[in-house]
């Protein structure tokens, strides 16, 4: 997990370097980052793709002038470097190494942890939604209360089997809004997220959109009702 403290970061930071400009990532971008550490993608090979699809672009921007050679306006323009650079680096024999620890690496202290927990618990409680999505919402904030004061309590915390709570937890979280978000408005994040996807998808395969369009809806769900991400991923590093 120490790994991809930064993950999000450091992405956002390389692609704005390389495009030369800062441009906010959006709604879009992200949930494609958020993929790509769901499937285990690398770091490094996002960042590779990222400077291979910039290297391909500025080597053509120099051979025509810069005529028909357009802008770079969002991530998903690198997706195929990025899967690229996945295939390269696993012939070469070089993984992910998985967290095989249970102590708490730099970054996830334990109080650290318990007040990630116990924020998420709180926003959840204030949160305004339908009737049978808040009686589920007040329950998980009861159970991330519950894991705020093990952490604490505990000798040290075990990162991998924490995650897979809030992993199951957010499940639940995103399966409720879903199932109680009015059938006009998910078609309308649907099609918005098609909209966005359109320039790209001759670069993606068609499981990969899917899990992109998945991860866009969830995305603006929680940003809709002012719900947070449960994972340490998400954690604040102040």
């Amino acid at each position: 997990m120490e790994n991809y403290f930064n993950y999000f970061t450091e992405i956002e930071q390389r692609f704005q370097q390389r495009r030369g400009s800062l441009l906010l990532l959006s709604t879009l971008d992200w949930a494609l980052i958020e993929t790509w550490r769901e499937a285990g993608v690398p770091l490094e090979a996002v960042l590779r793709g990222i400077d291979s699809a910039f290297d391909r672009h500025e080597a053509r921007k120099q051979r025509t002038g810069g005529r028909g050679t357009r802008q770079v306006n969002g991530l998903a323009w690198c997706a195929q470097e990025v899967m690229t650079a996945v295939e390269e680096m696993k012939e070469a024999s070089v993984g992910l190494a998985k967290a095989s620890s249970s102590d708490s690496a730099p970054g996830f202290e334990q109080e650290r942890i318990a007040r990630h927990l116990a924020g998420c618990a709180v926003e959840l409680r204030a949160a305004k939604l339908a009737e049978l999505a808040m009686q589920t919402v007040q329950e998980m904030a009861g159970r991330l209360e519950e894991l705020a004061a093990q952490t604490r309590g505990a000798a040290a915390a075990n990162l991998e089997e924490l995650e897979r709570n809030l992993t199951v937890l957010e499940e639940k979280l995103l399966t409720v809004l879903v199932a109680t978000t009015p059938e006009k408005e998910l078609l309308r994040l649907r099609e918005q997220s098609e909209r966005e996807l359109a320039p790209y998808r001759r670069k993606m395969q068609a499981v990969q959109i899917r899990q992109i369009e998945q991860q866009f809806l969830h995305k603006r769900l929680l940003e809709q009702h002012s719900l947070p991400r449960l994972s340490l991923f998400y954690m604040s590093q102040g």
